[in-house]
Order: C-alpha cells, then sequence, then structure tokens
C-alpha cells in the first residue's frame, strides 16, 4: 500500500498537515533539529492520508526516535502562516502530550542522534525556564510561551507569521 504524506504544493505555496508531541519531563521539553536547520521543533511530523492524528504521532515518534511513546491528550490545534526559502506554508498542526517511558534529561545534548528518511535528527532536552528555547530557535515562535504555561484544555492557535 502507497504512503502519501498531506503536504502538497500549490501556486507557489505549500500546505502541510503535521503532528507534534509535547514531551516535558523534570522542567524540560524534548526538541528535535533536523540536519542544520537554524531552527528547532517539537518531535512528530506529517500525517499520511487516511491516518488519525493520534496514530500517526505514534508512527512519527517510533520512526524519529525508534522507541513507543504514549499519546496523551489534543492540547492544542493551529494555523500556522509563514514563508521559508522563498516559499510561503500554510500548516495546520496538531499538538499532543505524549510521554516516553523511563526517558528523561540526562544532561547530555544531543541526547539522541538518529536517521530518518536520509535525514539526520538531534534531540535535545531544553529547560523550560529561562531563554534555553529561544536560543534553540524553537518554531512556531509561539511555542516557547505556550509551553511554559500549558492550558487545562484544547486551544486552537492562529498564527500569522509571514
Amino acid at each position: 500500500m502507497n504512503r502519501h504524506v498531506i503536504s502538497f504544493p500549490i501556486e507557489g505555496s505549500r500546505f502541510n498537515y503535521r503532528v507534534a508531541a509535547i514531551i516535558v519531563v523534570d522542567g524540560h521539553v524534548l526538541v528535535c533539529r533536523e540536519d542544520d536547520d537554524p531552527y528547532t521543533m517539537l518531535p512528530g511530523g506529517r500525517v499520511e492520508l487516511g491516518e488519525p492524528s493520534r496514530l500517526s504521532l505514534e508512527r512519527e515518534i517510533a520512526e524519529e526516535l525508534a522507541m513507543p511513546a504514549a499519546i496523551g491528550p489534543l492540547v492544542a490545534t493551529s494555523e500556522s502562516f509563514y514563508r521559508r526559502e522563498d516559499q510561503d506554508f500554510h500548516e495546520l498542526g496538531f499538538f499532543y502530550r505524549a510521554e516516553l517511558t523511563g526517558q528523561g534529561p540526562n544532561g547530555q545534548s544531543p541526547w539522541l542522534v538518529r536517521q530518518d528518511e536520509g535525514h539526520d535528527l538531534s534531540f535535545h532536552w531544553v529547560p523550560l525556564a529561562g531563554a534555553a528555547l529561544e536560543g534553540f530557535n524553537l518554531l512556531p515562535a509561539w511555542l516557547p510561551a505556550f509551553l511554559r504555561d500549558l492550558p487545562a484544555g484544547p486551544v486552537h492557535i492562529v498564527d500569522e507569521a509571514r
């Protein structure tokens, strides 16, 4: 069976449907840098056609980190509009709490380095306190403040960053 990620170009722009894990342990959040990108993101990836978002996140974590994750409740949905590498993006995001049983910060940075689909992925546990998340250039830009004060229930965020 063919797999089709929900990401496609439209007249010079790109649409993405992405899921991400909010994994917080001991006041640190897990972030990922792909290759030598100048930014980091939460672990996760693109949803495949016909795949529920929660299942997609389980699959992405297993592929990227080679370990199972317990996917928790939906924390946020987002509509992000941004420009990168001379292309406009429209991205729908689903953000879930998640746990990696028995895993957490150990003082090493990166904590884990893996290969996925030809890319080097470096995972870092970054303190929520202070300006470390901003130093890692965690995107979307609204995430650092959001992660420091997670809502009690799901919220919807619209972010215009073009």
